[in-house]
């Protein structure tokens, strides 16, 4: 670089860019130096793509954070994440999640006349013990929480067991009206009805008071009646004209708490769990004055029914 020529000079020999590369700048590369290491470029370029190579084939290593030695997750189920089939053009989960939105769509629309509800679904799934169960009082001694029914990433992360996982998060950015849907992951034995990875919907609506004599028990029950409107309206518009029934539940998180079925091909069928939001979960994210409702159901249980798989 310092010896100068013109095009029509002979360059200088390397032993002399050598001796001045040398001299006035010590630390520089010289050209023999930088001619060595453009022979070593295969033998690099080979090494990382053997190392890139290997990392893609261990599904464990893409997940962040990790730790082998207190995870439980098998690289047959690390190698489910990020494969998104309710994201997938024509697959049967993504057709029933799009069936399901264009109701919210269009029967909760704002005077605006743009939507109520607005749709998440490309959230991560590894998520904090807080929000996958602390945020939803989860008892600290429930079982969801071991090891043996949750798959752990480390000790204060997991795969989420359910879409409520991003309940709070959702409500902390001023979102009061939601569909959140994603793959979900338990350690549930494989059956003909059982998976450990699986796909859900979460429906999350709140109701802030209008005025202040509006008392939050009132709200509750508009919660709950708006809640069971709003479901019954909407099994409707995917399987048509069935007999539906409400059956009382318990959730950690809701209260009072449904289980909706519908009658179905000669046999009731459990479709979703539903119920009034419990107050804690809302006083947590700035919303001590209001109620709401949420419900949540898993695709693969309709798309089997609907689609006779």
């Amino acid at each position: 670089a310092q010896a100068r020529y013109s095009p029509s000079a002979e360059p200088p020999r390397a032993s002399a860019i050598v001796a001045r590369g040398n001299h006035r700048h010590p630390s520089r590369m010289t050209y023999t130096s930088a001619r060595l290491l453009t022979s070593k470029v295969p033998a690099l370029l080979r090494r990382a793509a053997a190392s890139a190579q290997a990392h893609a084939s261990d599904p464990l290593s893409r997940i962040p954070g990790l730790d082998p030695a207190y995870s439980n997750i098998t690289p047959s189920i690390a190698e489910k994440i990020g494969r998104n089939l309710h994201l997938q053009q024509h697959h049967p989960l993504r057709i029933i999640k799009r069936k399901i939105e264009g109701y919210f769509e269009t029967q909760y629309v704002g005077p605006d006349g743009k939507s109520l509800f607005q749709f998440f679904d490309r959230f991560a799934p590894m998520v904090s013990i807080e929000r996958n169960f602390d945020h939803l009082l989860v008892p600290s001694d429930h079982v969801s929480r071991s090891k043996h029914d949750t798959y752990y990433v480390n000790e204060a992360t997991v795969l989420r067991t359910h879409t409520s996982a991003h309940q709070t998060e959702i409500l902390e950015q001023g979102h009061t009206a939601f569909l959140c849907t994603g793959d979900v992951y338990r350690r549930d034995e494989i059956d003909a009805s059982h998976y450990p990875v699986f796909h859900q919907m979460e429906g999350v609506r709140v109701f802030r008071p209008h005025a202040a004599r509006e008392s939050r028990d009132a709200l509750s029950q508009l919660s709950a009646s708006d809640l069971k409107a709003c479901l019954s309206g909407m099994v409707q518009e995917v399987f048509g004209s069935v007999d539906m029934r409400w059956v009382d539940a318990y959730f950690p998180f809701t209260d009072p708490s449904f289980e909706l079925e519908i009658f179905f091909k000669g046999e009731w069928l459990e479709v979703l769990g539903c119920g009034v939001i419990e107050r804690g979960i809302l006083d947590r994210v700035g919303l001590a004055d209001s109620a709401g409702w949420a419900f949540g159901l898993g695709l693969e249980r309709l798309a089997m029914v609907l689609f006779g798989i």
